[in-house]
């Protein structure tokens, strides 16, 4: 533990010098740090995903670094410091557990999440129960989150089976509109019900849907970028391939990427 404190307080003396001496730190704000965060936290997400544990180390000193920055900026401005963030999160833990740190029963990780939303509304009476959900989230994960939340005060299905059939009733509703209508707003707004639809069975199932569909991204990308590959070893073309000719390297790559 001492080592860890030891190489913290060396980061923060870094960023101070940083920040008094180099001229690209020294003119950051919140607002040019904000996409690079982004960026940042994104990196450490690919890492992840990789289960590249060299990476998630490196990307998680990104992410400490920018954490770190903001604080230093904060106290810049007379707003708050580094002790005031790691305070108020350690409060947070604290009070947010009470069935660890109270008198409070969680015998579950249901329980535990059931608990949490109902302790942070409590922390922010006039918040609604899907006002803590930001609204610049991507719309897959956006979804899930809200879903998530209304499941911690109850409104969720009573078995997860019941969902199939409001997937096929979104599924079908996608079809008769695509059917009967030229309108593209009334289009989108039932691929929208039917996108909710099919996160909400896969939260149900316990599957994060954002995870589940990078998974399927990269493996379209790895047996697409085979498909490429043998076209080009046969002096070919994409453009100049009938599908069927590409639907049997296709077949190839689904046993090398599964």
């Amino acid at each position: 533990m001492e080592k860890t404190l030891n190489e913290f307080k060396r980061l923060i003396e870094i960023l101070d010098e940083l920040r008094e001496k180099c001229p690209w730190d020294r003119k950051q704000t919140n607002e040019s740090l904000r996409i690079q965060t982004i960026e940042e936290v994104y990196e450490l997400s690919d890492a992840l995903l990789n289960n590249d544990a060299d990476e998630v180390k490196k990307e998680l000193g990104d992410v400490l670094l920018h954490v770190a920055f903001y604080a230093k900026i904060g106290k810049e401005n007379g707003q708050f410091d580094l002790y005031d963030v790691i305070h108020g999160i350690c409060e947070k833990l604290i009070f947010r557990h009470p069935h660890i740190f109270g008198d409070v029963k969680a015998e579950t990780a249901e329980q535990v999440k059931e608990n949490w939303e109902r302790i942070k509304l409590k922390e922010a009476p006039k918040k609604t129960v899907l006002g803590g959900v930001p609204e610049s989230l991507p719309s897959i994960i956006k979804a899930y989150r809200m879903q998530d939340k209304a499941r911690g005060v109850g409104f969720d299905w009573d078995k997860r089976e019941q969902v199939w059939d409001k997937l096929n009733e979104e599924y079908n509703e996608v079809l008769l509109e695509t059917a009967i209508s030229d309108n593209q707003d009334k289009i989108e707004a039932e691929f929208g019900d039917l996108l909710f639809s099919v996160i909400n069975a896969a939260r149900l199932y316990g599957v994060n849907p954002d995870t589940a569909l990078e998974r399927t991204n990269r493996k379209f990308k790895n047996r697409f970028g085979y498909l490429e590959q043998k076209t080009i070893q046969q002096g070919r073309d994409l453009k100049d391939m009938t599908l069927v000719e590409m639907d049997k390297i296709w077949e190839e790559s689904k046993k090398l990427y599964k």
